[in-house]
């Protein structure tokens, strides 16, 4: 979460009210993150509780993109997934308009961020995500995924004149890598629907250990669950010092998530390959943002080097 668009009391209570959500309260800028712009919002309900709510101002993302994230969130609350629900107008409308910009509001989760996950941890986001998958199988709307391959082969060459020899190197190999996987038929045989696809551990909240819900839906697209899975095994299953697997963790996660969900032939033999794959698509994305910011209030951009230890460590694993 950022800042970049500013939004006074005045201007966010004038958007809550057609919402019926209350009067505002307070209202606080959110730190982190690197996409949009994110206020929480403190408001109380006509029957005098105080409820939280997240404002966001999409910066990137625009009207025609947007109602897919937003509805499938509301299809998923609607199934009885643990996601934020979109807050509608008088008329049903979930996307909302800001500064010329579009906006949402959603009910801020409860709890907060598990960022030393243990096994357990992983075990509940496991089959929360096999649910969210099956869940997410009769969503109507069809949108790819944004940052999926061709948005990475249209990144690398922006990024590619900033590396070091041996950085240039391995993202040649591993777009070449990736290029040449989805030909393959075993591939394109994989379970696909929609997927979160940026669910990293800073994207969930605990409770008394509980899993409450994720939220953050944003980079959500149509793409393999496998794929979703490699981006959830290299946040939460990884030692973060070194980007190394942690076999407890991962064993948990998968462990949980086929119970719910059993893996395919197809999805055992090529899970290397997707891990390697949400290694590369993190790895591109952050060093497009080193390397290419955008102002921004409480911008923080993410050291890429992470996800380059991350994805070597996948290699070296593979």
């Amino acid at each position: 979460m950022a800042v970049f668009t500013e939004v006074t009391p005045s201007q966010a209570a004038a958007l809550l009210r057609p919402l019926g959500l209350g009067e505002l309260i307070e209202l606080r800028g959110c730190p982190g993150g690197i996409e949009n712009t994110n206020y929480f919002a403190s408001v109380r309900a006509p029957s005098g509780e105080r409820h939280e709510y997240v404002l966001t101002l999409f910066e990137r993302l625009g009207f025609e993109q947007l109602p897919f994230y937003l509805y499938l969130m509301q299809h998923l609350a609607a199934k009885g997934i643990p996601v934020p629900n979109p807050a509608p107008d008088a008329s049903g409308h979930i996307l909302h308009r800001l500064q010329g910009k579009p906006a949402a509001v959603v009910n801020k989760l409860r709890g907060h961020s598990e960022l030393s996950p243990q096994p357990g941890h992983c075990a509940q986001l496991g089959t929360l995500l096999a649910r969210m998958h099956l869940a997410a199988l009769d969503y109507p709307r069809q949108q790819p995924n944004l940052r999926g391959l061709a948005w990475w082969n249209e990144t690398a060459p922006l990024v590619l004149p900033h590396l070091a020899p041996e950085q240039a190197d391995l993202l040649r190999s591993e777009l070449a890598l990736q290029n040449a996987l989805v030909q393959q038929a075993g591939y394109q045989a994989l379970p696909r629907g929609p997927v979160h696809a940026d669910l990293f551990r800073d994207n969930a909240m605990f409770e008394g250990g509980e899993l409450t819900g994720v939220f953050d839906f944003y980079f959500a697209g149509c793409d393999t669950w496998l794929f979703d899975l490699g981006v959830c095994l290299n946040d939460w299953c990884i030692d973060l010092a070194s980007g190394q697997p942690d076999a407890a963790r991962s064993h948990a996660l998968l462990d949980a998530y086929q119970r719910v969900r059993p893996f395919t032939a197809a999805e055992q033999t090529l899970l290397p390959m997707l891990m390697r794959a949400a290694a590369l698509r993190f790895w591109l994305s952050r060093l497009w943002d080193w390397y290419l910011p955008r102002s921004a209030a409480l911008l923080q951009p993410h050291d890429p080097t992470h996800f380059e230890r991350v994805l070597r460590a996948r290699v070296a694993h593979a």
